[in-house]
């Protein structure tokens, strides 16, 4: 919700500046996300009128004008613009002024005639990104006023980041009220008397679904001024809250939308078969949306319709065929309340959110309707006039959202805020906040509005003695809490440790949502069998993740698209996945690097990370557990099929992957430099063993080294487990130093060179023992590994 501060101020003016007005809306819970002023600084610009024009005698695209700004004697500034011409009132220039960007305006001449200011557009004012001739201004702008007090530019714009529950506040009436009770002023809401009306004539109107739209207002307005034009005060303020003006009957719909919260809807009269029926849609009936998309209705859709056809998807929007074009003179307006049930998931259903949609789904007040359809009126009569007609209502109050009262304790408020209000100041909050009091023995029955639909407990009563009262003037205790501490087993790693070890490895940790877009979930695991999102907040978010890959990808593009070009991510976080029927969450922990394997230095030559360098990275998080794991050649169609890793436990259960994501992926994510990936359980790693003292032996140590003929299948890791295996009790380590392949060796061969440390607990090994233990391991890796004593 972007709010005017100047509209704002209209309203209510406390006696305080923007960053205090700032601060206090967020403190009430109604966070500020940015504050823009709504003009780029500039100075030295009045109100000008061109007087005459001629043509530069030396250039064909200039002219000479002559600009009354207000002095005795008109200027002459010499201007290119396409659309200057006699009479036209424009921003002008003056000798002295400073523009955006700090051009500072001097006398200049332009190709032999003396300029004395500069005549100025949109853009070069700050106003828009672009601009195709000078700004125009109404006829009836008072020449030599300065421009910026004439378009109210001293002004900021406030963007709220209203929270789905207050939905009170998507209006400028709802924002200054609440400003009214946090300065403990008076608020008068916006007074509007009744159009006069000029004609009896009216549409019947037919509601076939009141419990879905419990209120339905209509008004045919006829003989509309088809060449009115919106004035540039509404212009401005509907430009301030990001609506842009299109033509004076949608541009006052839109504004009364802004200005007190409810939403409107003009069709054009003769396009109407009346009456005019509110009704659920019909199973394959069709309509035509204004933003020329065609939609399927299911018969769960509430529909505003004639005799003939679907006119606008109730709450939503209107639709092509009754929509008001620049030949409508007779209009039918209409100020509906639909209930929040009713709408709540319509518009995204069909892919649309609309700013009606949007305050429907959270709630408008039910008696406003009277309100906005009269000041609806006033403005269309004032801008465009018209013939008015009377209202025509439909009103079905036992439909109308319970408002039962909610009740209040003394004790609580004392005990959970840690303040004591006496019964004034508890009548004087609440009934500023638009809500009724009663006081009882033990504190106060308090009814909210109709505007506000997130009161319904007495903690909800407290949050706004909370806010109103300000978090920062509650006083602070201690918390008094008596309770055993619960164990901390030395097996169970820490979740943390392992995110540290990670940090220090020059990884930042990443949150990613749990829903994903289904095209990415789709490339990245195609074989998973994922959860689809019955009503997903965007296409982007329609299906839960069964790997954190899809998010770190997603967030590592974002880097790369921003020129950040060495990505190192991980998260911790569930995965959702469907096995056997059931939905399974499983706890992962996920990573990703990309780019150089340092950041760019002297000391060490640039390259970029590969395999090994994650999977050292890997292997630093399995040496904080208790061991077991291990890495083995596999397969995933996101991984490149030579780069791909499987972690393993001891029981051979894949509990991890590590690999280069596949080249076309890698491609069509637009990825232009290798990507390495790793994911794992977090059960698997989060146990540890604890350490244990072994005796040292006082009896000496022996090296000896063999070099084995293997197939190239077999894995150096198949070797260290045969050996382990073996049971000699005298090995202490065994560690494989080189691998060869080349001359010498058979082809279809490799040649792995181990170095064993043996040591006796009880004797000095003897040659012939070691060689005893040689002979045994020989023959034991001969048997299961085909592998033989290099010559």
């Amino acid at each position: 919700m972007q709010v005017s501060e100047a509209w704002l101020r209209e309203l209510i003016n406390p006696p305080i500046d923007t960053g205090q007005l700032v601060a206090q809306l967020t403190m009430a819970g109604l966070e500020v996300d940015a504050v823009q002023p709504v003009a780029a600084e500039f100075s030295g610009v009045v109100v000008g009128k061109v007087v005459s024009t001629e043509q530069h005698p030396n250039a064909d695209k200039l002219k000479v004008c002559r600009v009354d700004v207000g002095q005795p004697e008109p200027l002459q500034i010499v201007c290119g613009a396409g659309n200057v011409r006699p009479g036209l009132k424009i921003p002008a220039a003056l000798i002295g002024a400073v523009l955006p960007g700090d051009f500072k305006i001097k006398e200049s001449k332009l190709r032999g005639e003396l300029s004395f200011g500069m005549l100025c557009s949109e853009k070069e004012l700050g106003l828009a990104a672009s601009s195709d001739g000078l700004m125009e201004l109404p006829a009836d702008a008072p020449v030599g006023r300065d421009i910026r007090d004439y378009l109210l530019l001293n002004d900021n714009v406030i963007e709220l980041g209203l929270t789905p529950n207050r939905a009170d506040c998507l209006s400028i009436e709802g924002v200054a009220r609440e400003v009214a009770v946090l300065n403990r002023l008076a608020f008068q809401p916006l007074a509007i008397s009744e159009t006069p009306v000029d004609h009896q004539e009216a549409l019947d109107i037919q509601v076939e679904a009141p419990d879905a739209c419990p209120v339905y207002f209509g008004r045919l307005i006829k003989n509309i001024n088809q060449a009115a034009v919106t004035p540039l005060w509404m212009q401005e303020r509907l430009r301030r809250c990001g609506v842009r003006s299109l033509s004076p009957v949608v541009d006052v719909t839109n504004y009364v939308l802004l200005e007190l919260g409810q939403p409107l809807h003009a069709f054009d009269a003769a396009k109407l078969s009346a009456p005019i029926v509110v009704r659920s849609s019909r199973p394959g009936e069709k309509l035509s949306l204004l933003n020329d998309q065609i939609i399927e209705l299911d018969g769960e859709a509430l529909l505003i319709a004639d005799q003939q056809q679907a006119l606008a998807l109730a709450g939503v929007m209107g639709g092509d065929s009754s929509a008001v074009s620049a030949d409508t003179s007779d209009i039918f307006l209409e100020c509906a309340f639909f209930s929040p049930l009713g709408i709540a998931g319509k518009a995204r259903k069909f892919g649309l959110h609309t700013d009606s949609s949007h305050r429907f789904e959270r709630g408008v007040d039910f008696n406003l309707q009277r309100r906005a359809i009269e000041r609806a009126t006033q403005l269309i009569v004032e801008i465009a006039g018209g013939s008015v007609g009377p209202v025509n209502e439909v009103i079905s109050k036992s439909h109308f959202p319970a408002r039962s009262p909610v009740k209040l304790r003394r004790q609580r408020i004392e005990k959970i805020l840690g303040i004591t209000l006496s019964s004034d100041e508890i009548a004087c909050l609440f009934q500023g906040l638009g809500m009724h009091v009663a006081e009882h023995a033990e504190g106060w029955e308090i009814t909210p509005p109709g505007w506000r639909f997130d009161i319904a407990i007495e903690a909800d009563l407290l949050e706004e003695i909370g806010r109103i009262v300000g978090y920062d003037n509650l006083p602070g205790s201690s918390l008094l809490m008596r309770t055993e501490l619960g164990k901390a087993p030395e097996t169970r790693l820490s979740l943390d440790r392992l995110q540290d070890c990670l940090v220090d490895r020059g990884y930042q940790e990443a949150i990613t949502y749990s829903f994903v877009d289904e095209s990415l979930q789709t490339a990245v695991a195609p074989d998973d069998e994922f959860i689809r999102l019955q009503n997903p907040i965007s296409s982007e978010l329609a299906v839960m993740r069964t790997t954190l890959w899809c998010g770190l990808l997603g967030a590592a593009q974002y880097n790369i698209n921003r020129q950040q070009t060495r990505v190192r991510l991980f998260e911790s976080g569930l995965r959702f996945a469907r096995l056997n029927g059931e939905t399974r969450q499983q706890k992962m922990l996920a990573g990703l690097a990309m780019g150089g394997l340092y950041a760019e230095q002297w000391g060490e030559k640039s390259r970029n990370v590969d395999f090994f360098d994650v999977k050292a990275d890997v292997e630093a998080l399995l040496s904080l557990t208790a061991g077991g794991l291990r890495f083995k050649a596999g397969r995933h169609p996101a991984l490149h099929p030579g780069q791909t890793a499987e972690i393993v436990d001891a029981d051979s259960n894949v509990v991890g992957l590590l690999g280069m994501l596949h080249p076309t992926l890698e491609k069509q994510l637009s990825f232009d430099s290798p990507v390495f990936l790793f994911e794992i359980a977090q059960d698997a790693v989060l146990q540890r063993a604890l350490p244990k003292f072994s005796a040292l032996s006082k009896f000496p140590s022996v090296r000896r080294d063999m070099a084995l003929l293997v197939r190239q299948g077999i894995c150096a890791s198949d070797i260290v487990n045969c050996i382990n295996d073996s049971r000699e009790a005298t090995i202490r380590e065994v560690n494989v130093f080189d691998i060869y392949q080349g001359k010498g060796i058979e082809e279809g061969f490799k040649s792995v060179a181990l170095s064993l440390i043996l040591q006796d607990f009880t004797q000095t090994l003897t040659d012939s023992e070691i060689d005893a233990i040689f002979r045994r391991l020989l023959e034991k890796m001969a048997a299961e590994l085909n592998a033989k004593l290099r010559d």
